[in-house]
């Protein structure tokens, strides 16, 4: 039903803003459970298309995440499919954890990879979005950007915490627009998140924080007498 579902029209929103500038962020992560697809479908066609790599682990069993990938692709216009083992991750890539296995990351923060792992239930689940988290916060430390959605549970909420232990931006959805305020909430609760925000400002909040991780390109403040003034 997901991977089927329309997603209401993303075109009321605008085109995606460009970031103007080469990210400083290495990689955005995104976890999700429980009404998540809804989310995703209408956040990524309002993402902008020069992004650094997104790769996103949902709770959705085998078989499903392939035709919900495709979905996500046909209503974005983005790259999206699912992740394979060894694949480099480069910007404006979107890549959804296969249902059944796990999904970390690999390499170094110069040249990131998809890793795709089998192995035992974690917390109930597998995918498991602690797991992920946990990966990106140490290859990546401050150039990250963890996002938490809607979801029961607290699958990726200590893997939060560990991404901003570690520097990294990190948002959690808010009450108001999960269907399950489950995982942010313990999130939030524990410290893990720097910013709630409702569903219809997470492109705004994610392109923000992707602009303002460590080294990122700012403008000149004006000179005294100058322009600008």
């Amino acid at each position: 039903a997901a991977a089927q579902s329309r997603p209401r029209a993303a075109a009321a929103a605008g085109p995606p803003a460009a970031l103007s500038g080469p990210p400083a962020a290495a990689l955005i992560a995104i976890g999700a459970s429980t009404g998540g697809p809804a989310v995703l479908l209408e956040l990524l066609p309002r993402l902008p298309r020069d992004l650094p790599p997104v790769l996103i682990v949902q709770h959705m069993p085998e078989g499903f995440t392939g035709p919900f990938a495709a979905r996500l692709a046909q209503s974005s216009g983005h790259d999206v499919r699912e992740a394979t083992s060894g694949e480099p991750l480069r910007a404006g890539m979107f890549r959804v954890a296969p249902g059944g296995r796990h999904l970390v990351l690999a390499g170094s923060a110069q040249q990131l990879r998809a890793a795709v792992q089998d192995g035992p239930l974690i917390n109930f689940h597998r995918p498991n979005i602690d797991l992920f988290f946990q990966s990106a916060s140490r290859l990546l430390g401050p150039a990250a950007v963890g996002v938490l959605l809607t979801g029961m549970g607290d699958d990726g909420a200590r893997g939060l915490l560990a991404m901003r232990q570690a520097g990294a931006a990190t948002l959690g959805q808010d009450e108001a627009s999960s269907v399950v305020y489950g995982m942010p909430k313990v999130a939030y609760e524990i410290g893990a998140v720097a910013a709630q925000v409702g569903a219809a400002g997470l492109a705004e909040a994610i392109t923000h924080a992707v602009k303002l991780r460590p080294g990122a390109p700012r403008p000149p403040a004006p000179r005294p007498g100058g322009e600008g003034r």
